[in-house]
């Protein structure tokens, strides 16, 4: 079994989201929409559904009147493809590389690889200067630009919102915890500024952790979780904390396959 997290850069304009949502049918896990960051994650399962989605964003969607905090390179910027149950990194791999090639050829928009090749990071800070696609074009499509595809383990989503704090500040604390097993980005969100997190390895650093760090230099206001988490992360964490940490059973990849 393959979770597919798709990052779709539309978060305010619920029909069009809806939509996309259908065109998923029953693969579809969840969906977390942010109006601000501007940007949703649909959670899927299988490499059907992926598909499905990317040919109606792209269709929907243009980067040309896109407005966000979130960084992005395309209408679908991120399309990691993460085994699960009874799958390896090699069935992952190769459900990238035909979703690549497949991307190229029906939908015209070039592919920046990630996984063994290189990190989502370095896709950010050196496309289009250092760094083309490796699939399709080596121009951007006009409409939707290009697409990150990756192969990657499992990883938690999450932000921790802080009140009264600048944004310089907020960066600050963002590079303070950074580490390899943690990702950050610091922005402003409205009138609240946030710790944008990625859990790269959430057995070792997870939502708990990072929280705490985050928690030796300012009050955080709330946290939320992005998408879902695997259970396996869930049970490290002391139940007495998930009320504040934005967790539940509910949220997990496993409770969803099998509620679906």
């Amino acid at each position: 079994m393959l979770e597919c997290v798709i990052n779709v850069s539309e978060g305010r304009d619920h029909v069009i989201i809806d939509s996309l949502a259908q065109s998923c049918a029953g693969d579809l896990l969840d969906i977390h929409s942010d109006p601000d960051h501007n940007r949703s994650v649909f959670t899927l399962l299988g490499v059907d559904a992926p598909r499905a989605l990317a040919r109606a964003a792209v269709s929907a969607l243009s980067l040309s009147d896109h407005s966000g905090v979130h960084p992005r390179i395309g209408v679908v910027d991120v399309v990691p493809f993460v085994p699960l149950v009874d799958s390896t990194m090699q069935d992952a791999q190769k459900a990238r590389d035909e979703f690549a090639a497949w991307v190229a050829v029906e939908l015209n928009v070039p592919i920046f690889l990630y996984g063994t090749e290189r990190t989502l990071p370095d896709i950010r800070k050196n496309a289009w200067t250092s760094l083309f696609p490796e699939v399709g074009s080596k121009v951007p499509h006009p409409t939707a630009g290009a697409m990150c595809v990756g192969v990657r383990e499992p990883l938690v989503a999450y932000n921790l919102w802080l009140e009264n704090v600048d944004l310089e500040t907020t960066r600050r604390i963002a590079t303070s915890v950074r580490t390899a097993n943690i990702r950050t980005l610091g922005l402003q969100v409205g009138a609240f500024t946030q710790v944008s997190v990625n859990l790269i390895q959430p057995m070792i650093a997870g939502p708990n952790d990072v929280y705490e760090a985050v928690s030796q230099h300012t009050k955080v206001h709330h946290a939320e979780l992005v998408g879902l988490l695997p259970a396996s992360v869930l049970a490290t964490i002391p139940r007495a904390r998930w009320e504040d940490l934005d967790l539940s059973v509910e949220q997990t990849i496993e409770w969803r396959v099998t509620n679906r």
